[in-house]
């Protein structure tokens, strides 16, 4: 085995740039997956048909196709048909957000269903209208029981931020790919670039069970 990991020391600072780079658009796009999930979670509890369809349909359709489909899509199809380029970092951030949305929408929607149905007949026997209902009573408690999967959902997106590497995005991986083509050694760069991944995500696992064993003190 020919391996010589002091020849990717002068590229290390380089690859550990990507860090800032993919926590940056990986935080945007959870910020849009949530907010758009959320909508989307209502849609599916409503007794609107209409909305309840096109929640259920856009759902399906991003869970249903490839994320990196999704990718190439926004990113190579979308200025075929509009004339303008998209960025990669705007493409990364659209094409994570939609897909997330789709299974974040899904979280909440069972974060709802989980709470008590007598909470919802109590605050409608009392008058409370729907919107501050949810927004006051049945929403805060559905966000603390779903905060542990909201962060499995955040750190499976870190993990798949390597896919904005195929669209040319500086993130690590695409990094590491760079630093090994100058090299002629894809291995040991490739290794140091799994390595920050491995880091990253365990920071991130520890950083959910955190807030998991302090929201069971909380209870």
């Amino acid at each position: 085995m020919n391996l010589d990991f002091s020849q990717i020391v002068p590229y290390i600072p380089f690859i550990l740039e990507g860090i800032w780079a993919t926590l940056k658009f990986v935080s945007v796009s959870i910020v849009i997956g949530f907010i758009l999930g959320t909508v989307l979670s209502l849609c599916k509890i409503t007794n609107i048909p209409v909305l309840k369809w096109v929640a259920d349909a856009y759902t399906s359709i991003f869970r249903g196709t490839p994320l990196i489909l999704q990718l190439m899509i926004i990113y190579y199809a979308v200025p075929q048909l509009t004339g303008y380029n998209i960025s990669a970092f705007l493409s990364a951030v659209l094409a994570f957000g939609l897909n997330s949305a789709a299974y974040i929408s899904e979280i909440i929607r069972g974060g709802i269903l989980a709470i008590d149905k007598g909470q919802t007949e109590a605050a409608e026997a009392l008058g409370v209208p729907y919107k501050p209902m949810m927004l006051n009573i049945i929403l805060p408690q559905a966000f603390k029981n779903i905060l542990p999967a909201m962060m499995n959902e955040f750190i499976t997106l870190t993990k798949e931020s390597a896919l904005v590497s195929t669209i040319g995005y500086l993130d690590i991986m695409r990094r590491a790919q760079i630093a090994g083509a100058d090299l002629y050694r894809n291995f040991e760069a490739l290794l140091f670039a799994g390595l920050i991944y491995w880091v990253m995500v365990y920071i991130l696992t520890l950083l959910g069970r955190l807030i998991e064993r302090r929201l069971r003190q909380s209870d």
